[in-house]
């Protein structure tokens, strides 16, 4: 094998170096690392590059639904009657429709009656409009469970009593979702 003489001073220090370093003997310790072989430029990792940044389509994440009120007002009767007026019919439908898609939520319907007759009639007749207002919504598929009828008569008038469009406003029956 032929070296150059350049690989030969290379090959002569790295041997000379090792002598130095790995001593024949054993029991010696190096103090230290001889200059000419003392790295003093600090090598630096090569830098990360920066995360490329890409736009992901997705769909837009859907609003949360907002519960609705529940308080439903102005469900109406015919003068000393429970039958309910055809015009409700649609706004009953509408209510069931809400409450279904809440099945867990609870209900109170309250009944009431404009002043004409006796206090003990009109307290039946809004007991009976309560529960002609559940029977509805009970068949078009709202559990009874969670519909509580109540008889309020004459004691919570929305308008005033000594007109006939008040009395008509207070022949009612109102729902409302319970806390």
């Amino acid at each position: 094998m032929k070296f150059s003489r350049s690989k030969l001073s290379i090959l002569i220090l790295a041997f000379s170096t090792s002598a130095v370093l790995f001593g024949s003997c054993k029991a010696k310790k190096i103090a230290a690392i001889p200059p000419a072989v003392q790295v003093t430029e600090e090598v630096k990792p090569a830098p990360t590059p920066a995360p490329v940044e890409r736009e992901v389509e997705t769909a837009p994440a859907p609003a949360p639904e907002k519960m609705p009120d529940f308080n439903y007002s102005n469900i109406q009767f015919e003068f000393n009657s429970a039958v309910l007026k055809t015009s409700s019919y649609s706004v009953l439908d509408q209510i069931a429709a809400e409450m279904k898609k809440y099945p867990a939520v609870k209900f109170n319907i309250k009944g009431h009656s404009s002043l004409e007759g006796t206090e003990q009639r009109n307290m039946t007749l809004s007991i009976d409009r309560a529960n002609a207002v559940k029977a509805f919504i009970v068949n078009v598929g709202v559990e009874g469970s969670n519909l509580t009828s109540i008889g309020l008569g004459e004691s919570k008038p929305i308008a005033s009593n000594d007109t006939e469009q008040g009395r008509v406003l207070n022949r009612r029956v109102e729902i409302e979702k319970i806390n």
